[in-house]
């Protein structure tokens, strides 16, 4: 496999030129929506439903049965025929699969919510609204074809229940189930991480000089999130060797579609990612986000390997990375909508400084149309986030942002 980047079709920036916030998101979904319609898209897997859960529909999800199968009852009561009184003749229960005899004028089939309603019934007559009289016989007033679900009223067999690129939800696989699916053909990026430096431990309380892993946590559900999986993740110690090593591994790898590479993205003594890309014969597609937090991020690609982002090392400006390039490139991968920038939008509630040239991220609660900052927006805590609903997003001061006087977009935060 040659390791160079693939960029036929995408002119890239010069290096460490960074990207403006809102075009550095564009250009990650841009970017691996052309390598998923190139041919570069995740495998589709059918996978029994239990295992389907936050992946996407590679193909439309389509009814193979009636919804109804047949005229069914809708409340518990009486099928009748013809006008009333009725005498009842019998009894049906959901799941009664015996053959019930046409109904004819005059006649009820006392019969339970979801039974199959004979020919000839016209009208179920709920229990509530029936009288009962000697000689079993019930009265009471209908209009004709009520409670009734008639076959195929809630899904006619053929019909397109779900398009593809639907995120599995718990409700869609509750709904193929009910339709008869026992599994479903689904696409889910698999994602592979890199979490450098020496200072960096796995477990425990970190001693001196040392810092606890918090950027490693937050991947498995927040890649779960945009419709990914994270399959492995190593710690890389500092050294462009070893990031190399780690990288030629993955980038051979065919199940890993994007390597999330946190640390070593900046340009410090330590931070070799740009480097090895280089060594490898990459070119980033983004080189440097204007935002604060997350400034030093990018991504990158290789020529039929994975996408690889460069998350900084800080937890809170790796997260807001994560959510302005990770999010988006896997959302694009497997086809579905990205679930961090929805479009959302409400107004601060307080002025919020804007940065004079780089847009800013903040945690907010959001109340009802306001979203009141959480504080605690430095790079290096994950406080704020924790606390937040949303990051609102103020655009630079030199593009008007800051204050409350408008809306502001909002990055939703995976929950």
């Amino acid at each position: 496999m040659e390791d160079v980047l693939s960029v036929a079709a995408h002119p890239v920036p010069s290096a460490h030129r960074p990207r403006s916030w809102p075009r550095a998101r564009e250009a990650a979904r841009e970017f691996a929506a052309t390598r998923a319609h190139g041919g570069d898209r995740p495998d589709a897997a059918r996978v029994p439903l239990d295992l389907a859960l936050g992946a996407a529909l590679a193909d439309d999800l389509v009814s193979p049965v009636a919804v109804p199968a047949c005229d069914s009852a809708a409340m518990d009561g009486y099928a009748v025929a013809g006008a009333g009184p009725w005498r009842v003749v019998g009894r049906a229960l959901a799941g009664d699969r015996r053959a019930v005899p046409a109904l004819l004028p005059g006649q009820a089939l006392e019969i339970a919510t979801g039974a199959a309603v004979p020919a000839g019934a016209e009208a179920v007559l709920p229990y509530e609204d029936a009288g009962r009289v000697e000689g079993g016989t019930v009265i009471g007033g209908v209009r004709p074809g009520r409670h009734i679900r008639r076959r195929g009223e809630a899904v006619p067999a053929g019909a397109t229940v779900a398009p593809a690129g639907a995120v599995v939800t718990p409700a869609l696989l509750g709904l193929a189930a009910g339709l008869g699916h026992d599994t479903l053909r689904v696409r889910r990026p698999r994602v592979a991480a890199l979490v450098t430096g020496d200072e960096v431990v796995a477990s425990g309380r970190p001693g001196p000089a040392a810092v606890r892993d918090a950027i490693g946590p937050v991947l498995p559900g927040l890649v779960a999130w945009a419709g990914g999986t994270l399959v492995t993740r190593r710690h890389v110690p500092d050294g462009l060797d070893p990031l190399l090593a780690a990288l030629r591994a993955v980038a051979h790898d065919p199940g890993t579609e994007v390597v999330a590479v946190c640390g070593a993205s900046s340009v410090g003594p330590a931070d070799h990612l740009r480097t090895a890309l280089a060594e490898l014969g990459a070119r980033p597609v983004v080189d440097g986000v204007a935002c604060r937090p997350g400034h030093p991020q990018m991504l990158a690609a290789l020529t039929g390997g994975p996408i690889v982002v460069g998350l900084p090392g800080n937890p809170n400006a790796a997260l807001v990375a994560a959510l302005t390039l990770l999010v988006p490139a896997l959302a694009a991968l497997a086809g579905r909508a990205d679930p961090a920038h929805a479009g959302r939008r409400a107004r601060l509630l307080g002025d919020v400084a804007a940065h004079p040239l780089d847009t800013r991220l903040v945690g907010v609660r959001v109340h009802g149309d306001g979203a009141a900052p959480v504080g605690h927006a430095g790079s290096a805590t994950l406080r704020g986030s924790a606390l937040a609903d949303a990051l609102a997003v103020i655009p630079p001061r030199a593009e008007g942002g800051g204050g409350s006087a408008h809306p502001v977009e909002l990055v939703e935060l995976p929950r």
